[in-house]
């Protein structure tokens, strides 16, 4: 069985035992969260798209780290006229370990 959630303003396809990383979403190590914001479910030949979100379903989960993504560089010039940019981005993220998919 498989899923497509929303969090963080994307949208993952998720199925049980795997590990993702989400945008940073307030909760501590170990914790067990429920995603609740269900686009579709998939079960071999038969799916359940939400309108628009399926409901009753849920995805659970457990939170396994917070942390930060590799530094990004951001470099800007406009040739011939004196001006050059640096900038650097990290995202913040959750990662998560997909327990169950009910629904």
């Amino acid at each position: 069985m498989y899923a497509v959630i929303k969090t963080g303003g994307k949208q993952y396809r998720v199925a049980a035992g795997e590990k993702l990383k989400i945008e940073q979403i307030p909760a501590e190590v170990g914790a067990e969260i429920t995603l609740d914001q269900i686009l579709m479910l998939g079960e071999g030949e038969s799916v359940k798209i939400g309108t628009p979100f399926v409901t009753g379903a849920a995805v659970k989960a457990t939170v396994l780290s917070q942390g930060r993504h590799d530094k990004i560089k951001i470099f800007k010039m406009r040739r011939r006229k004196h001006y050059q940019k640096h900038q650097g981005h990290r995202q913040n993220y959750t990662e998560i370990r997909i327990d169950g998919i009910s629904g």
